[in-house]
């Protein structure tokens, strides 16, 4: 099977990945698609775009629309019912929480001081009286970031059932622009709201959502806004709220973020709430961007929104997500006016892009690179899965292709586009494929388990105390224990045991991910389609998971490796057994680079 994948593949290397060709006709025109023009290719690549792909029954719905229809369909999704679970949490935040220590010598050292950390006495006698403490510390990072990987599940089964796509589709965009990671915010609870933030004003006002996520909990602990006060301003957000949040480098100066600084002082959360702290706000005169005043933050925001590189930054930025990378110079401009025009509503500018000509022309059709979670979602979907198998591990699957929800690299987001893909993560992607057809019999839920940094940092701590540090602390015995022992034993605290107990305690609390496999079933589906032959089924499929095309010689060689696979080219003669080998063509078909391409 492999040597049959290696053939076909090397007919398309990585570096032939075919892009849509530059064809002149309709691109970079904005004005709308005509009834005439609108056809399932048309409706298929907006439901590409604006979501996560469909299958042949939701392309049809949308290509019987009409293509005025279709894209208020998709765009003014509010009025379309939604039944979601909401997220069911696991219950694991206390109260001691709140003020969380920046470190975990910070806990100790305050449980030192006060008596009290976390929520956790100090014990007033015995064993490692301050173990409690650097226990009760390492839970918490342990058991946020694994409830955080529940909320991711819940998250991609959002956008896998979904009767609104673009809600999800935007609330992915915003999450990539506002990067913030549980890496640093360290609670579940603020990524969860921020998250929820973002789908509420996912196509709203972009003034009202800039404003919102200024003031999000997440973002203020992501960006330091503890430490931005009166006399020692703080210009982290200043700089991002210009650098990648609004205008782009190159259109402000050092001296606006200093003085923006100032402006945002004060700004501050107590658990989930935002606070304003008066005594430590700035009221000075600032001068940013040109203007002079007393100015408060939401001030700020207006004049940063003023500015036209602002429209222009952003209706570029939101053009390349759902249309394609290069514009030119003078269209970037045309799409700034057009954000103006419409006082920065997301959803009109959004109807705009999606009737346009530019939209579906040649030059804007099959050639974006999907990125992992999108790779991952829209492959579930076109198999018809009504929700996200926990074999394999989304989190550790989308991980691997490069992007993690609720842990972006940096402030800066994920790279976009043709970053997604190497010939190494193009391999990656062929093994999930791989192994969502094929489930892996020595799967391991990395829920229930340390993750591989923790695990080895376990197997060091163990080795460098010379015992299970699960025994740590317990007489073996013997009337007598060792002296390496009796100093171990004289610690305020071991921090191996603290990791210890943080995982075990962490995976007892935190609800687990429901584990199943793919339920997939290719027969069906091939039958409902009414193939008769092995070149019948390689159409189907092509034409249900591909929007690129591929080459006659290609479809002929999947076509070839499938009625070799069954013996035959009839599918009747094969109806019993041909499940094993409709996989292993699937397989092939999606490890091709024009799957990669939306």
């Amino acid at each position: 099977m492999f040597k049959k994948l290696a053939l076909v593949v090397c007919v398309a290397v990585f570096s032939s990945i075919v892009m849509a060709t530059e064809s002149s006709k309709w691109k970079s025109d904005l004005t709308p698609i005509a009834n005439s023009d609108w056809n399932s290719r048309a409706a298929a690549h907006l439901l590409e775009r604006a979501g996560f792909g469909g299958t042949p029954e939701e392309v049809a719905k949308l290509a019987s629309m009409g293509p005025q229809a279709a894209v208020s369909y998709l765009v003014n999704y509010k009025r379309i019912p939604n039944q979601l679970k909401a997220f069911d949490q696991s219950g694991i935040y206390e109260p001691g929480f709140e003020s969380f220590p920046s470190s975990r010598p910070a806990a100790t050292d305050m449980a030192k001081k006060t008596g009290e950390a976390l929520g956790v006495k100090v014990k007033p006698s015995g064993n490692r009286p301050l173990q409690q403490v650097a226990d009760k510390y390492l839970y918490w990072l342990r058991a946020s970031m694994l409830e955080t990987q529940r909320i991711s599940y819940w998250w991609a089964n959002r956008m896998l059932q979904t009767n609104r796509p673009l809600e999800e589709k935007m609330t992915l965009f915003w999450h990539g622009h506002f990067a913030t990671t549980e890496d640093k915010v360290r609670d579940y609870r603020k990524m969860l709201k921020q998250n929820e933030l973002f789908r509420q004003k996912a196509t709203g006002n972009f003034r009202d959502l800039l404003v919102a996520a200024a003031k999000d909990p997440a973002m203020l602990a992501f960006l330091d806004a503890a430490v931005n006060v009166k006399g020692a301003p703080n210009e982290n957000f200043a700089r991002e709220i210009m650098e990648l949040f609004t205008m782009g480098v190159g259109n402000y100066t050092e001296r606006d973020i200093q003085e923006a600084a100032r402006a945002f002082t004060g700004w501050n959360y107590k658990n989930l709430t935002f606070i304003k702290v008066a005594n430590q706000h700035d009221e000075g005169s600032k001068q940013v961007l040109g203007k002079t005043g007393n100015f408060s933050g939401e001030q700020v925001i207006d004049i940063i929104l003023s500015k036209e590189a602002t429209s222009e930054y952003m209706a570029s930025k939101i053009y390349k997500y759902f249309v394609r990378e290069d514009l030119s110079l003078e269209f970037r401009k045309q799409l700034g006016a057009e954000l103006r025009k419409v006082n920065y509503e997301i959803a009109p500018f959004l109807t705009i892009i999606f009737r346009s000509k530019d939209f579906y022309s040649e030059a804007s059709m099959s050639n974006q690179v999907k990125s992992p979670v999108e790779f991952v979602i829209s492959t579930y979907k076109k198999l018809g899965l009504k929700e996200v198998p926990g074999i394999v591990d989304f989190n550790e699957a989308t991980d691997a292709m490069g992007q993690k929800l609720f842990f972006p690299p940096n402030v800066a987001g994920w790279p976009e586009g043709k970053s997604w893909i190497t010939p190494g993560l193009l391999m990656v992607r062929s093994n999930f494929v791989y192994d969502t057809l094929f489930p892996p019999i020595n799967f391991v839920a990395h829920d229930r388990v340390p993750d591989r940094f923790y695990q080895n940092m376990l197997v060091a701590e163990k080795i460098s105390m010379g015992k299970d540090v699960t025994t740590a602390t317990r007489p073996d015995g013997k009337d007598t224990v060792s002296m390496s022992m009796q100093g171990d034993r004289e610690e305020d605290f071991n921090t191996g045991l603290a990791s210890y107990v943080a995982w075990r305690n962490a995976i007892e609390k935190v609800k687990p991910i429901s584990r199943a496999t793919a339920q997939v079933d290719l027969s069906a589906m091939v039958r409902k389609a009414k193939c008769k032959t092995t070149g019948d089924a390689v159409d189907h499929l092509l034409g249900r998971f591909l929007t690129a095309p591929i080459s006659t010689d290609l479809k002929n060689k999947i076509t070839q490796m499938l009625s070799d696979d069954l013996g035959t080219e009839d599918l009747m003669l094969a109806d019993t057994y041909m499940e094993e080998a409709l996989r292993n063509a699937l397989h092939v078909i999606l490890s091709l680079p024009m799957y990669q391409l939306s």
